[in-house]
């Protein structure tokens, strides 16, 4: 992957005074599910399988669908099958297992031929009324994040604060940086307009906020594509 440095980056600071009133939500607890199709999707890692699901939730049909698809992991028979028909079937699928009192509270799936996934997540330890943080992917990565404990949930605001600063925010964080990453003479930002979506059962508004974010990041790299092609033209 190639990154330009002299792309636009796009940053969603929480610092900004005209950040939205959505910001200050927090949800009571990562503990009780927000609705029943929550609760089935809570510990499921396939990002096929999780669609799969709410289609079949949706259609009021989720009794008809093969348990085998509600396991949190597949086990490898049904997962090699899976990836013999498309291999975005491994998104997600070869995520590190949960810890125990462990729950993801927010996802980034890519668009990437293997469908990646990025998973945030937390837990309470024995004896310890923090709630702990870490993030985590399909490569054994190690990802540096602030912050790594809370005493409550995270408002919307500072979950937000937390995925624009992984590693020190490079790139423009963890919602913008594989976008950034993949962004070349080859490839232009309106082909990755949905190459990162970033969505989470206990922040509705997450999604939105960062496909707006996704959508002025284009905007501006195509902005500056058309400013480099003046200048091309001129000289």
């Amino acid at each position: 992957m190639i990154h330009n440095s002299n792309r636009t980056t796009v940053m969603s600071t929480t610092s900004n005074p005209q950040a939205p009133a959505s910001f200050a939500f927090r949800p009571e607890s990562y503990w009780e599910d927000p609705d029943p199709l929550a609760a089935i999707l809570r510990n499921i890692k396939g990002s096929n399988r999780r669609k799969m699901i709410t289609d079949y939730w949706n259609a009021g049909k989720i009794g008809e669908l093969d348990p085998a698809h509600l396991e949190d992991s597949t086990e490898p028979g049904l997962r090699q099958f899976l990836e013999s028909l498309h291999p975005t079937f491994m998104g997600g699928e070869y995520l590190p297992d949960l810890l125990p009192t462990e729950v993801e509270i927010a996802r980034i799936e890519l668009q990437s031929t293997t469908a990646d996934v990025i998973s945030i997540r937390a837990r309470r330890q024995p004896g310890d009324e923090l709630i702990h943080y870490r993030i985590v992917d399909e490569y054994e990565t190690t990802f540096s994040i602030t912050p790594e404990t809370s005493e409550h949930p995270l408002s919307l605001g500072e979950l937000v604060q937390l995925i624009d600063t992984v590693d020190g925010g490079e790139y423009g964080g963890l919602a913008l940086c594989y976008n950034e990453q993949n962004l070349s003479e080859w490839t232009n930002a309106e082909s990755l307009r949905h190459f990162t979506t970033v969505e989470s059962a206990f922040y509705p508004a997450l999604f939105d906020h960062y496909d707006g974010i996704h959508e002025e990041w284009m905007m501006k790299n195509l902005d500056l594509d058309d400013d480099e092609d003046e200048q091309d033209e001129e000289d």
